[in-house]
C-alpha cells in the first residue's frame, strides 16, 4: 500500500477538476493545467476529492501510485495558488533586475545574463537585508511545480555558491558547507 497514493486529493473551491480518459484537467483561478496518468491507475472523482488506485494488480502500477497521486495534487494546488521558489543572489556587485518578463542578472561575468521567461513562469526581484547585506531576492512563481523548479535549478546553475566565500547563487534556507582558506606555514 502507498501511504501517499491512498491519501484523497481535497478539490479547493474556485477549481474544477474533469477527467478525460488518460487526463486530468484542473481549471483554477490560476490557470489551467493537464496532467496525462497511466491506464494502470484508476482516477475517480466524488464527494469533492480524487481518488487514485491501482487498476492492476502489479508491481509497477504499485510504483506509479504515489507518484500518479503528487503529480495530480501539484496541479490541482498549482491552478488555486501558485508554486513559488525564492533564490538569493550573494556577492559583491552581484545584481538581479526584471527587464519586461525577463530576468536580468549581473553575477560576475562580463556580460549580464538575459533569462527568458518560459510560458506561465514571473520573476520578482526585492531587496532584503540578510546577514547584515543588502541581497538581491528573486522569487520565481507559476502554476507549474515542475516548471518552476526548472527554471529555479537552471538560475541557480549560472553561478552556484562556492565554498570559501559564499559568493554565488542559493535557495532560501539552503545551508553552504564553508571551507576554511589557504593556511599560511
Amino acid at each position: 500500500m502507498s501511504r501517499i497514493g491512498k491519501m484523497p486529493i481535497q478539490i479547493p473551491g474556485g477549481v474544477t477538476v474533469t477527467l478525460d480518459g488518460n487526463s486530468l484537467t484542473a481549471k483554477g483561478p490560476k490557470g489551467q493545467l493537464t496532467v496525462p496518468f497511466s491506464e494502470k491507475m484508476n482516477v475517480t472523482i466524488e464527494d469533492g476529492a480524487v481518488n487514485v488506485r491501482p487498476a492492476v494488480e502489479e508491481r509497477e502500477a504499485g510504483a506509479l501510485w504515489g507518484l500518479t497521486r503528487s503529480l495530480l495534487f501539484n496541479a490541482v494546488t498549482g491552478v488555486h495558488k501558485e508554486w513559488e521558489k525564492i533564490l538569493e543572489v550573494r556577492g559583491v556587485g552581484y545584481r538581479a533586475q526584471v527587464k519586461g518578463k525577463d530576468l536580468d542578472l549581473n553575477i560576475g561575468q562580463s556580460h549580464p545574463l538575459i533569462i527568458p521567461a518560459p510560458e506561465g513562469i514571473s520573476f520578482s526581484v526585492a531587496q532584503e537585508t540578510i546577514e547584515g547585506q543588502s541581497v538581491p531576492v528573486i522569487t520565481v512563481r507559476g502554476i507549474s511545480k515542475q516548471a518552476v523548479g526548472d527554471i529555479s535549478a537552471d538560475i541557480r546553475a549560472k553561478r552556484p555558491p562556492e565554498p570559501y566565500k559564499g559568493k554565488g547563487i542559493r535557495y532560501r534556507g539552503e545551508y553552504v558547507r564553508r571551507k576554511a582558506g589557504k593556511a599560511t606555514g
